[in-house]
């Protein structure tokens, strides 16, 4: 990993949990879900020009310098970007699901998310399994504890390029992705 930091100001106690928080992470992460061809070669630049949080492309990862400033504790956006180099999936769509697994990821593999005040979200009726990012982690962590692989065959069903809406009925043994949220819906429990 080589760290490029284009900010004057960036705090070395950050810098070292950013570099901690990737060692940590990216082995278990490239073991689980991307063994035979994972990046581990990775180049992550804390970008003070950058308006966003963080985004990945390839084998790069680029952290806005001022959402480190503000959150000196979130690291594990390291462990979120550092999924979107795992994944490697030759598309971006669904995105809500790419987004999902990642955050899944996170709240799986994360060494500082309780500092960072990051967690998964309560279930909310008002929440849809394609609102991405933490409200599918949780449904994925939910949908994991009753069928314990499907976490790991959507993921490789997206790398593949084999993934559709029939995906889900295939893993959990006939249920669609909106029954399993129906079911989801009235048992939220984790």
């Amino acid at each position: 990993m080589t760290l490029i930091n284009n900010d004057p100001n960036f705090r070395q106690d950050t810098r070292q949990r950013c570099i901690d928080t990737f060692f940590a992470t990216m082995p278990q992460m490239c073991d689980r879900f991307n063994r035979n061809s994972c990046t581990r070669d990775v180049q992550i630049t804390i970008d003070p020009g950058y308006n966003g949080v963080a985004y990945a492309s390839g084998g790069s990862i680029v952290i806005s310098a001022t959402w480190f400033r503000n959150n000196p504790q979130d690291t594990d956006v390291v462990t979120h970007e550092g999924m979107h180099v795992v994944q490697r999936y030759p598309r971006g769509d669904p995105g809500w699901l790419i987004e999902g697994i990642a955050d899944y990821a996170r709240w799986r593999y994360g060494t500082n998310n309780p500092a960072a005040n990051w967690w998964l979200p309560d279930f909310d009726r008002n929440q849809h399994y394609t609102n991405a990012y933490r409200v599918t982690a949780r449904f994925l962590a939910w949908c994991e504890k009753r069928y314990a692989n499907i976490v790991n065959q959507l993921d490789a069903a997206l790398r593949g390029n084999t993934y559709s809406g029939n995906s889900w009925n295939q893993f959990s043994g006939g249920r669609s992705v909106d029954q399993l949220w129906e079911d989801y819906k009235n048992n939220p429990n984790l």
